[in-house]
């Protein structure tokens, strides 16, 4: 698991919309509705790709020089970065549904106060963990 930096081929498409392609990543495309979307959409797709090849012991590939990329009128490229470590943070950091049980006066107390059960324990987990 690491930090990655692959070039990036992107293709206009319609009026604003571009597709990405990764030529040192087999199968690794993408696209989007206008640029912004675009190097969005690439990252993620380069993440869920590098984090496969990881998952799956399977050789990262060498990313090619920039500079050395063949392309058609009208494409550009890019170097688009990923980190496999905060990608997969992010993947962990989904909602899980717990069920637990308080005595019934603080349950009638906190919902009166109007508190957020779930950030509540959220917080109170963090701090008996000392992961602030």
């Amino acid at each position: 698991m690491a930090k990655y930096i692959f070039p990036a081929i992107f293709t206009p498409e319609g009026e604003n919309g571009f597709s990405v392609r990764f030529p040192d990543v087999n199968g690794c495309f993408s696209s989007g509705d206008d640029l912004a979307d675009a190097l969005k959409m690439a990252n993620d797709a380069l993440a869920i790709m590098l984090v496969h090849y990881e998952d799956n012991k399977r050789e990262i590939p060498m990313p090619s020089n920039i500079l050395s990329l063949k392309m058609k009128r009208g494409e550009f490229s890019s170097l688009i970065s990923v980190d496999t470590v905060a990608y997969r943070h992010t993947l962990n950091n989904m909602a899980v549904k717990k069920t637990l049980s308080i005595p019934a006066w603080l349950n009638d107390a906190a919902t009166a106060a109007g508190i957020n059960f779930s950030q509540t324990l959220q917080d109170a987990l963090k701090e008996r963990l000392r992961l602030y």
